[in-house]
């Protein structure tokens, strides 16, 4: 027989959740940049964004809320494909913050099991 693969458990839910934030870091030419950027999803430890600059798997990000102002220190872990509107860049929280995008998740739902 066979193995099966299967993806661990979500560590927190996910929601498609469009809001603008600014986000700096170093891009793919290794020049500092700033930009005003979109996210798709996001969960308790991250999201995906849309972002206009190049960066490279790995480089750090800070995420600037609007209305809060608090920043968020984040990796960049996926990279999709360039489109028109910027490219989805997977990004995970160095610390957990599940209340920065302004949502509540529901984390019980998404544990490991015991």
């Amino acid at each position: 027989m066979g193995t099966v693969a299967t993806k661990p458990p979500r560590r927190s839910g996910r929601a498609f959740h469009k809001m603008r934030l600014k986000a700096h870091g170093r891009g793919h030419n290794g020049r500092k940049f700033q930009e005003t950027c979109e996210t798709v999803v996001v969960n308790a430890h991250g999201g995906l964004l849309l972002l206009k600059n190049e960066i490279d798997s790995g480089e750090l990000l800070v995420l600037t809320h609007p209305e809060t102002q608090e920043e968020q220190e984040c990796r960049v872990v996926y990279q999709g494909d360039p489109s028109d509107r910027g490219q989805r860049i997977g990004i995970e929280f160095l610390t957990p913050a599940p209340r920065f995008w302004g949502l509540e998740f529901d984390d019980d739902k998404y544990s490991a099991p015991n």
